[in-house]
């Protein structure tokens, strides 16, 4: 068996994510026998198992980008539905990375005439095509595993525009320290693109509340980043746990 988890190794970190039945046509062998190698290998965290699928999981924190898309997508789908609801055709948006917000972007492609900063590759080709969209994209180096810009010139270029919504993701929604993300680069442009807008929809669907993260948007206030009247988009009523640090906020669901 050992001599197919390198196989498998390799597949997942190529693909992503990929199927039980992709991985045994692939390695010649049967359903159960890739049941038998990865099951093993998902007990020791060198990948993860989701509905008859395998996800490499090459990042401490988060699996890699095009894999998170595979993850809840029924939820993903409800926000990004939520927020497509909020934004009108001509309005000026900002828009973090994330799966969520890559999600978002695919809903928000039925919107014309939009205006859109990003630092996200994925969402600046998705929206950019779009007739009378105006795509501006943040940053010229992208890191490795989601296409996303935290260079000088990313924050340059997000502080010098004046936005109606900043739709920003998150990793986690402590119930004490409010809206969480996993890097501090994530954090800083959360908060860059929170400061240019006239108003911030935080977009996070029901997994994300009541679990912590590394690195709080806001200070010992939990989720005072943003401010009275702000939204909070997401697919199901949060648990009362969060009720304080979603005080203020106008919560959205579909």
């Amino acid at each position: 068996m050992a001599s197919y988890e390198a196989d498998v190794l390799q597949a997942v970190a190529l693909r992503g994510r990929v199927t039980v039945r992709e991985l045994a046509a692939l390695l010649g062998v049967s359903d159960q026998t890739v049941r038998r190698v990865v099951g093993p290998m998902a007990e020791r965290g060198d990948v993860d198992k989701l509905h008859g699928a395998i996800l490499a999981r090459t990042r401490t924190g988060e699996p890699p980008f095009l894999a998170r898309m595979a993850i809840d997508q029924d939820a993903k789908v409800a926000v990004a539905t939520v927020v497509a609801g909020i934004v009108a055709d001509g309005d000026s948006i900002a828009l973090d990375t994330g799966s969520t917000t890559g999600f978002i972007a695919q809903a928000l492609r039925q919107h014309r005439n939009l205006t859109v900063v990003t630092n996200s590759t994925f969402v600046a080709t998705i929206l950019a095509t779009i007739p009378g969209n105006r795509v501006h994209m943040a940053g010229t180096e992208l890191r490795n595993h989601d296409g996303a810009a935290f260079d000088d010139d990313a924050f340059r270029t997000v502080r010098s525009m004046q936005v109606r919504y900043a739709v920003l993701s998150a990793s986690a929604i402590d119930p004490k320290r409010g809206v969480m993300v996993h890097e501090h680069a994530e954090a800083e442009m959360w908060r860059a693109m929170a400061g240019i807008a006239e108003r911030r929809i935080v977009a996070a669907d029901h997994t994300k509340f009541g679990r912590s993260a590394l690195v709080a948007i806001g200070t010992a206030q939990a989720g005072r980043a943003m401010q009275p009247g702000d939204i909070v988009a997401t697919d199901v009523r949060p648990p009362r746990s969060c009720t304080r640090v979603l005080r203020g906020l106008q919560v959205v669901t579909p």
